[in-house]
């Protein structure tokens, strides 16, 4: 007769995070960067002509949208 094999035992697998602690926090720097940079574009005064809301505010946002890519492809 033929034997019986025993089935294989399953060996507990370590799942990895795909990003670690430091590139969740970049991320929420960036976060937190993107949304300065909307606050800016608000503004308090009349003009909506000024340059914090058409210069400054614009690279803020960039910068933290470029800034969140490089906190997601950072190894």
């Amino acid at each position: 007769m033929a034997q019986k094999q025993a089935a294989p035992v399953k060996q507990e697998e370590k799942t990895e995070l795909v990003f670690t602690k430091k590139n969740y926090q970049l991320l929420l720097i960036s976060i937190a960067i993107v949304v300065i940079g909307f606050i800016l574009m608000i503004g308090t005064t009349g003009d909506i002509y000024d340059v914090r809301r058409t210069l400054i505010a614009p690279m803020v946002v960039l910068f933290g949208f470029a800034f969140g890519i490089y906190a997601v492809l950072k190894k």
